[in-house]
């Protein structure tokens, strides 16, 4: 049931971005946003931990901060892999930055519908 509950999240949290920022289009419809927020999930749970590792240099010089670029990547990738997100017309640098202000929102809005939403666990 958790996992059902987070992929919720992601699939709202996927939509309020697009909602939001005018560079982000999924294309499709309440189907296509849960095979997106599914793909994010597992690229978040498998690629994200070994990404993390690989660039543990640079984010501890920057104090953390190379976290949010590494997210823009992760959801640039997923958009890749899906083919149903695109993030305007512009080139890399334009896309990354649309894909890091993308990855706080969803980020956001992840955080907020984590605290709301019940996640299955007892609290004892």
């Amino acid at each position: 049931m958790r996992i059902l509950i987070r992929i919720f999240i992601n699939a709202v949290a996927l939509w309020v971005t697009a909602w939001l920022m005018t560079d982000i289009n999924i294309s499709g419809d309440w189907q296509t946003l849960l095979i997106v927020a599914v793909v994010f999930g597992l690229v978040n749970a498998f690629i994200r931990p070994l990404a993390k590792l690989v660039t543990l240099p640079i984010n501890i010089l920057s104090l953390g901060l190379f976290t949010f670029v590494l997210n823009g990547l992760l959801l640039m990738l997923t958009a890749y892999i899906t083919g149903m997100v695109s993030f305007g017309d512009g080139g890399f640098f334009s896309t990354l930055w649309t894909a890091i202000l993308a990855s706080i929102v969803i980020s956001v809005v992840s955080t907020i519908l984590g605290w709301v939403l019940p996640d299955g666990k007892k609290n004892k």
